[in-house]
């Protein structure tokens, strides 16, 4: 009876993170407001600002919802996953991957996405490279590759491990 009532309460217990992926929502509307604040600053000096500067704050734009992204994903994915399945409506709009992402493939998403916004901030930097000390831009490059070779070795360890868990529908690209 004792290990009954403590499984249901660590079972019950998944729903503390219910809050967390509710906070990330209001992370989503500051990361909203920064984007629509770069936008503003975009267009009120589009005349006057250079070429390479126009680009930076693109990039920026662009990392910006590349995070968005990344917060939506693991939002939907981890609850989905972790807490309880999100019931849409037929007829709603529903995302396609909703779902299908198991702990591992998020994981491995949410590699892929540090990656891609590890490229835009070294991109930044190349179009910024006059003014940055050849020792900073090592360490630049140093980081990017470490993120993008522990997302491979993630990648590699995930096939080895689990894919053969994996029901053969999970494995497609998300939206097919």
């Amino acid at each position: 009876m004792l290990e009954r009532i403590i499984e249901r309460l660590l079972y019950a217990s998944r729903w503390l993170l219910a809050p967390v992926y509710l906070a990330l929502s209001l992370v989503l509307i500051a990361l909203a407001v920064k984007f629509f604040q770069e936008i503003y600053h975009l267009f009120a000096h589009i005349l006057t600002m250079s070429e390479s500067d126009m680009v930076l704050r693109i990039l920026a734009l662009i990392d910006l919802s590349l995070v968005g992204s990344l917060l939506v994903m693991v939002m939907f994915s981890g609850y989905e996953n972790f807490v309880s399945r999100i019931d849409v409506r037929e007829g709603d709009d529903q995302l396609d991957w909703l779902g299908k992402l198991d702990a591992g493939t998020l994981k491995l998403k949410v590699a892929a996405s540090i990656v891609a916004i590890s490229s835009i901030h070294l991109l930044q930097v190349f179009v910024n490279i006059p003014q940055i000390e050849s020792e900073k831009l090592k360490w630049y490059v140093i980081i990017h590759l470490t993120f993008v070779v522990s997302a491979l070795l993630m990648g590699i360890l995930d096939r080895i491990s689990f894919a053969s868990h994996r029901e053969p529908s999970d494995n497609k690209p998300v939206g097919h």
